[in-house]
């Protein structure tokens, strides 16, 4: 019997509606023309019900397209759903099933690459527990959490000393956070923008490993977000939760995810933004929301945070009401709308720009890039599993890790002499 007669057809649908594609979508990537018998849907369809056995080539295909490995689709029946850790999103329930099933798709890849990290780490003999992961519970409270996160990451009291933009700040912030040994990384799509997910799906992801702790960005929110989304998904970290979160709006009260996203809200407000940003509530804020939103610009500007961070924490200090906090909230998210509409119109004109290689390296982090370019200059490391580390493509991984030996002084350096 051939191997693609072993295959299940229920394996074949499973995998697709996990990919998050529909029939017609996935006949279209599978290239599954029509003709004068059937169209590519009738022909997947076929597939599916088992009229018809797949090719060998068109079950690499699939595999490729759906991002299962090949062996996936010879097993009896469909695998257990992997676990995303804790989802700690309040509108998880409210995401369509396709943006769920391509977030799953994210995190399951993400999950993998973490794996080999924590692989290559031991390889490196750099496998040492951190003794931060899981060693803070909500009892301590969110003042004595972040308090102790603002001096384990060494952030200055004065925000300027970090660069004049949140952009500066965050970098200074994802570098600290990558040497006390956690790696970040920027992405929220599976490599096109057809996969992208916004931040309304999700904004971030923890994995709470003791050897290769990881924190996932979703590069799709807003920059000025990404100081606050990593501080949050730290402090999962630093509580030892695992799981993916969501935007600070809207929290499930009285749950125990509830409590613990609410919390990891509040560490990232008070590391972000302390008590000392003002003595007492200002009067300004007695003349509803026009008046608040030019006093919360004014602080954003000065400690290099998002306006919307301000206004949770003046909401959750009680200065403004709920009401005005939504209102705020709405104004906030139509600008961000606006700013992406405007953002997709003006690269869709624009020439030229950072090189491919300068993009992925910022999406890695040092950090990551650093691993595998040891492993690799050391045989440990096959060029096809850095691809997968990586996040590209075999032919790709050279030129990425020499672009970053070339822009590290000490590298640079080393390989002068």
């Amino acid at each position: 019997m051939r191997l693609e007669e072993q295959v299940n057809p229920a394996i074949l649908v499973w995998a697709r509606e996990s990919a998050g594609l529909d029939v017609q979508d996935a006949a279209k990537k599978l290239a599954l023309g029509d003709s004068k018998e059937a169209s590519g849907t009738d022909k997947l369809l076929e597939l599916e019900r088992g009229a018809r056995r797949p090719t060998r080539t068109q079950l690499n295909k699939i595999a490729k397209t759906y991002r299962r490995p090949l062996l996936t689709f010879y097993m009896a029946t469909p695998p257990k759903k992997a676990p995303r850790g804790e989802d700690f999103r309040s509108t998880g329930s409210d995401v369509s099933t396709r943006d769920n099933a391509l977030l799953d798709a994210l995190l399951r890849d993400l999950k993998a690459r973490q794996e080999i990290v924590r692989d290559l780490l031991e390889d490196l003999d750099e496998a040492t527990p951190k003794s931060f992961v899981g060693s803070f519970r909500l009892a301590d409270g969110e003042q004595s959490v972040a308090d102790q996160v603002s001096a384990l990451l060494d952030i200055p009291r004065v925000r300027s000393n970090w660069g004049g933009t949140p952009d500066d700040f965050f970098k200074k912030l994802r570098s600290a956070v990558e040497k006390i040994g956690v790696f970040v990384l920027l992405t929220g799509d599976l490599g096109s923008h057809h996969s992208t997910l916004s931040e309304e799906v999700f904004r971030g992801f923890a994995v709470a490993d003791p050897i290769a702790p990881f924190i996932v960005i979703n590069d799709h929110d807003a920059r000025t977000a990404r100081s606050f989304t990593l501080i949050h998904e730290l402090v999962h970290i630093f509580l030892g939760e695992t799981g993916v979160s969501g935007t600070p709006e809207s929290i499930r009260d009285n749950s125990d995810v509830g409590r613990i996203e609410q919390f990891c809200n509040d560490v990232a407000g008070l590391v972000l933004l302390p008590s000392s940003f003002a003595d007492r509530r200002p009067t300004e804020l007695n003349n509803g929301a026009t008046a608040a939103t030019r006093y919360i610009e004014s602080i954003a500007k000065t400690w290099l945070v998002s306006e919307p961070l301000v206004a949770f924490r003046l909401k959750r200090l009680g200065w403004i009401s709920t009401g005005t906090y939504r209102e705020l909230a709405t104004i906030y998210a139509q600008r961000w709308a606006s700013v992406k509409e405007s953002t997709r119109a003006a690269n869709q004109l624009k020439e030229g720009g950072p090189s491919y290689y300068v993009v992925k390296q910022s999406r890695l982090g040092e950090a990551l890039v650093d691993v595998v370019r040891r492993t690799l200059r050391e045989n440990r490391l096959t060029h096809t599993r850095a691809a997968k580390v990586l996040g590209v493509k075999p032919s790709s991984v050279e030129p990425l890790i020499r672009r970053y030996e070339k822009s590290s002084p000490g590298l640079a350096t080393m390989g002068a002499r």
